[in-house]
């Protein structure tokens, strides 16, 4: 397993808008995943991902709303 090295961004919110950005991106990840299984038969496998898709939902949308509180609260 390779390690990635420490970002060199040291902005106090690149982790939020980076895990923001990975949920955001999960979700369209998942419409694949949804997709193949589906086209396989598999609906318990589809619902699965599914589930996750709208977990990762959710997470971008706490994440934007905690970025946007936070981004508020700088330039306040």
């Amino acid at each position: 397993m390779v390690k990635e090295p420490a970002s060199p961004v040291k902005d106090k919110n690149y982790d939020l808008i980076h895990a923001v950005q990975m949920s955001l991106k999960h979700i369209w990840q998942m419409e694949t995943y949804i997709a193949d299984a589906e086209q396989r038969g598999d609906t318990e496998l589809a619902t699965w991902f599914r589930k996750i898709q709208e977990n990762n939902r959710k997470a971008g949308e706490q994440g934007k709303k905690m970025l946007m509180e936070r981004m508020q609260r700088e330039n306040g």
